[in-house]
């Protein structure tokens, strides 16, 4: 056994802590794809743990991270290893804790709507769980057969369904941590005031052990309704998706595929039984008829491969664009919102396709997850990249993105995520070796680098976020600088307040190397600059509330506020105030009131959060930005969110929880030293 492990059982009995060769190989790493091409090479796991551990509760959990932190011993928390970012790689001398032996549900609230449950329950049975008391929490993430509840608040993920349930960000009422002293604390979300839930939330690992989580859910559908789309081109139809969410309606499916990706989801997305093949036949069954040697050479030099697919004809060779959409509920709802939906979509040139290519994807919506591994075995990679961006600059992202990648992979992408201000782009890649003498999978592995370099800078440039919803771990991390400027800082700067000895899972979220670039923006030069595609007002921090809406108003448009600040706030003010008079946000979890900011550090660094409808770009600042009268932060400028006057504002089914609890003496004694270590940032 290793010292670490004897020494742990000595301290701790009752703990279950092992440290085999198979578990430490195991716990080794999570699904990142450079792991794999670096196993396919043989370097199967360079850095094992010394050991695991399997706490039960959060008493156990919170002795052995007592015992750990006085000791100075690294700590890396485990859900069920299905990120695919890199956050998951423990050093040698560090202890994996594996949380999913914690998996009680604490609580059931069918009238206030909400579950008090601990981490480590897996996506499945939690979701079964809630079924059988007439709910449902509404997060399907592609992983859900092999994810946990804390691995989704971890990674800040989204479901296949957030285009009515939101995010998990936008579920998660309150989280019980344990921080880096070994303290317990509970952390409750406030829609007005500062709060170290939005924190904790995408910090992956580095700012405590989530142990509980308190989510909002939703009655369990019992209705469905189904329909796709095909149009002549992608863009055509992504303009009928942003009309969709911009009148109020919300499928809780939006998907749009580009034509080569659209082609696969008509094909039924699964994979088709093998036929007999050839003794000596290298094919693997990636492309039916094409052998694994002959993909290799044509995606040794993508190019032509992806100029044919992005032709006029070739798209319309390949049927155009498809988009599939499902409403669920109760009621009436799902079939009145899909015929609202059906005159959108046809006055915006779709053809109305019935729901087949629905109901297929339905029905084998966790597929892909699957088909990895026949790619790696045929010698080649790939992998995705998941980006977001206002509607304005969504043609910029998927053209910038392509035209980075396209002579370097073959591509394709679709749209995942839809909502009133944006879009997230799901781009996938295949790819093979580059030229050179070095052996195959080393040049497998620089040409995956320097996609994944080429595909994070053009986002960049593009305006967008650079991680929608898989998180950061440390292959964005590169990225980070260029799209938070000191909010890379000011992150660094919570870690230390809540974990002073720098022990839970060190290197994660950080990087020695920038990719370089800038997302900083300037103020409007005059006023009040609105965004009518997006739905956004752009204004400095001392610009009146009320000269925003003046503004928005001769375009039609509205902040919809439910009570109109004083006629000389500010948006500096507004926003350290807690957004007073705007509407609940629990009402319609896919929107937002505050798209993207700019603000200083007490040092006078700069922090950009360039505007976006989401981002998992690591913790969310906000929490410490939103009601908190500048004690971190100090706001120069905003885009808040804006609507259509006239528009229905949507209403999700009501849920009875207090919406700004009293900051507790351990969360205030937290937010107090994060101000502290921020001021000196």
């Amino acid at each position: 056994m290793t010292s670490l492990c004897v020494s742990l059982s000595e301290a701790l009995p009752g703990l279950d802590v092992r440290d085999g060769e198979a578990d430490r190989l195991s716990y080794s790493r999570d699904l990142w794809p450079r792991h794999h091409l670096a196993v396919r090479a043989g370097n199967v796991a360079p850095s094992k743990p010394a050991a695991i551990a399997w706490p039960r509760s959060t008493e156990e959990t919170a002795a052995l991270v007592s015992w750990c932190a006085e000791r100075g011993v690294a700590m890396v928390p485990f859900g069920a290893g299905s990120g695919v970012c890199g956050a998951i790689l423990p050093g040698q001398d560090a202890l994996v804790i594996d949380v999913k032996r914690m998996d009680k549900f604490r609580r059931i609230d069918r009238d206030a709507r909400v579950v008090d449950v601990e981490t480590g329950y897996m996506g499945v049975p939690f979701e079964e769980r809630l079924g059988r008391a007439g709910l449902t929490l509404g997060h399907f993430p592609s992983s859900i057969l092999c994810s946990t509840v804390g691995g989704w608040i971890a990674g800040r993920g989204a479901g296949q369904c957030s285009g009515y349930y939101g995010k998990i960000e936008d579920m998660v009422v309150g989280l019980e941590v344990v921080t880096g002293k070994g303290e317990v604390v509970q952390a409750r979300a406030r829609a007005h005031g500062a709060s170290l839930v939005p924190l904790l939330i995408g910090s992956e690992g580095t700012l405590g052990i989530l142990t509980s989580a308190t989510l909002r859910v939703h009655p369990a559908p019992i209705t469905r309704a189904l329909a796709s789309w095909s149009f002549r081109t992608t863009e055509e139809a992504w303009e009928g998706m942003r009309e969709i969410f911009q009148l109020g309606l919300r499928p809780a499916v939006l998907r749009l595929y580009d034509p080569f990706d659209a082609m696969l989801a008509r094909m039924g997305a699964v994979k088709k039984p093998k036929v007999s093949k050839n003794a000596g036949s290298d094919d693997d069954g990636v492309i039916p008829g094409m052998g694994a040697s002959v993909l290799r050479t044509m995606l040794q030099q993508p190019a032509i491969f992806n100029e044919l697919v992005d032709s006029k004809w070739g798209g319309m060779a390949l049927g155009g664009a498809l988009v599939v959409a499902v409403w669920e509920g109760v009621g009436e709802r799902p079939s009145r919102e899909l015929s609202a939906a059906r005159r959108i979509m046809e006055r915006m040139k779709g053809r109305y396709d019935g729901e087949g290519p629905a109901a297929r994807w339905l029905a084998h919506r966790y597929s892909v997850s699957y088909r990895q591994a026949p790619v790696l075995r045929s010698g080649l990679f790939v992998d995705t990249f998941e980006v977001a961006a206002p509607w304005s600059k969504l043609g910029a992202l998927y053209d910038g993105v392509r035209e980075a990648v396209r002579g370097k992979a073959f591509i394709m992408a679709h749209m995942s995520h839809a909502y009133p201000d944006g879009c997230c782009i799901y781009f996938s890649f295949a790819g093979s070796a580059g030229p050179g003498n070095a052996p195959w999978d080393e040049r497998c592995e620089e040409r995956y680098d320097a996609i994944w370099l080429a595909a994070m800078q053009a986002a960049n440039r593009a305006g967008a976020t650079v991680a929608h919803h898989h998180g950061v771990g440390r292959s964005k991390a590169p990225a980070l600088r260029a799209e938070l400027g000191a909010g890379v800082d000011v992150i660094r700067a919570v870690m230390k307040a809540m974990d002073p000895g720098q022990v839970f899972n060190p290197g994660n979220l950080q990087s020695t190397k920038t990719m370089g670039g800038s997302q900083e923006l300037q103020p409007p030069a005059r006023g009040v600059a609105i965004d009518v595609a997006s739905l956004l007002a752009h204004a400095a921090g001392e610009t009146t509330v009320s000269a925003v809406e003046e503004a928005l108003h001769a375009e039609g448009l509205t902040l919809g506020f439910d009570t109109f600040p004083k006629a000389d706030v500010t948006v500096r003010a507004f926003i350290d105030g807690g957004l007073g008079g705007a509407r609940d946000r629990w009402h319609d979890p896919v929107d937002q009131d505050v798209a993207g900011y700019m603000a200083r550090t007490p040092q006078g660094k700069l922090v950009t959060y360039a505007p976006g409808p989401r981002r998992a770009a690591g913790p969310d600042l906000f929490g410490i930005v939103r009601g908190a009268k500048g004690k971190y932060l100090q706001v120069e400028h905003a885009w808040l969110r804006a609507h259509r006057i006239g528009v229905e504002r949507p209403t999700a089914p009501h849920a009875h929880f207090d919406r700004d609890p009293a900051i507790t003496r351990e969360e205030a004694a937290i937010l107090d030293g994060i101000a502290v270590s921020v001021a000196r940032t």
